[in-house]
């Protein structure tokens, strides 16, 4: 997806001899494109809910698994996280610093457009920055869940514990960051053969009537049903449930995620694609995209009665999936990579592992060339040296 959801050992190290260069898999870059455009689409359909019972059923189906597969993706791509001074570097550039850029950038905009009272929070989220805070948790807890003998079960239990307590609070948007915990959790103990399986003919044959049932559950769900539980930003005291209702939905919604999850990405190409290249620069649609759904609310843009027309709908949907596609292109990310992506070097302590591996290299190197003066040239006349 991004600098926050890229592997953190697949950065290309230097090396005194030519290595091949790892290319990126087409299938993950396609799957997070994929992901951040539902995500998109998922936001426009959010402003026009109103009464609209089709509308909000694809609304609630899609938001049973977009984020937990862009959650999934981001354990996967974390599996190499320690607490390195790299990787360290890495969190606060790619995951903190944007947080606390946009956090600034999302307060000003309401200011301007709706509130000029709006306060500053940089423990409070504004709508979509709740994500940042929680890969930051999640990716600071990697070790834990890497080390302990049960990582799922026990992320399970921790998710449904907090769906039953409202003194978590707000604060970082922690109930998401809990509620979630588990969808990091998985991806942190998957494997590519795990993947190689949902993207086998038979799973795909078997992801329609899947979707299908899960449309049927989600037309039916509308008029019984919180659509609240779907965000899993509060606990269930906070919607007037009963108590049990907090970890049976927890548990439900994860299966429920778990499952839809796979059919996306059964139907994910493994191939390059014409948006593959775009796979690269999810998170610039992300942070961006937000700007666009909000101004769009706070100027009553989406009260416009063509909006409650079926051409409407479908517009809006076209139109959040394409400004989201072009959010995402090389263009915007080399004019915002320097708040998205920023290289920050000034403000980080030379490594010194870093420093001493340099050395012992460059000794080596010159080891190598003193003993290879001595020896003849290689037999080819390439210019070579012979290595003892």
């Amino acid at each position: 997806m991004t600098n926050s959801l890229r592997s953190d050992g697949d950065r290309k190290s230097p090396s005194p001899r030519a290595q091949p260069s790892r290319q990126r898999d087409a299938f993950f870059d396609n799957a997070k494109y994929l992901a951040i455009v539902l995500v998109g689409v998922g936001h426009a359909w959010g402003q026009i809910l109103d009464g609209n019972r089709t509308v909000e059923t694809l609304y609630r189906v899609l938001y049973t698994f977009h984020m937990p597969a862009f959650i999934v993706i981001s354990g996967y791509f974390s599996r190499s996280f320690d607490l390195s001074p790299k990787r360290v570097k890495r969190l606060i550039t790619g995951v903190v610093v944007p947080y606390l850029v946009f956090e600034v950038a999302y307060t000003l905009h309401r200011r301007v457009s709706e509130d000029p009272q709006s306060d500053f929070s940089l423990l409070d989220p504004t709508y979509l920055l709740w994500f940042l805070c929680a890969l930051f948790v999640w990716r600071l807890t990697t070790p834990i869940w890497q080390t302990i003998r049960w990582p799922l079960p026990i992320a399970l239990a921790i998710a449904a514990l907090a769906s039953v307590t409202p003194s978590v609070g707000n604060d970082l948007n922690m109930q998401r960051v809990l509620q979630f915990l588990p969808c990091f959790v998985l991806g942190l103990l998957l494997r590519p053969e795990h993947f190689q399986l949902v993207r086998r003919r038979a799973a795909r044959i078997w992801s329609v009537p899947v979707v299908a049932a899960a449309l049927v559950i989600g037309w039916w769900s509308v008029p019984r049903m919180e659509t609240g539980w779907f965000y899993r930003n509060a606990a269930v005291q906070d919607t007037g449930g009963p108590w049990w209702s907090g970890p049976v939905l927890t548990l439900a919604l994860f299966g429920c995620s778990v499952v839809l999850s796979a059919c996306f990405f059964a139907w994910v190409p493994g191939r390059r694609m014409w948006f593959t290249a775009l796979g690269a620069g999810t998170i610039y649609g992300y942070l961006l995209h937000g700007f666009l759904v909000k101004e769009g609310s706070y100027t009553g843009w989406f009260q416009h009665s063509f909006l409650d027309e079926p051409l409407g709908e479908i517009g809006l949907t076209v139109l959040g999936a394409t400004a989201i596609t072009l959010l995402c292109t090389k263009p915007v990310q080399r004019v915002m990579r320097y708040v998205v992506e920023p290289k920050m070097n000034w403000a980080f302590k030379a490594d010194p592992g870093d420093a001493a591996r340099g050395r012992e290299k460059r000794d080596e190197a010159g080891s190598g060339t003193r003993e290879a003066s001595t020896e003849p040239a290689a037999p080819n006349g390439s210019g070579e040296k012979v290595s003892v």
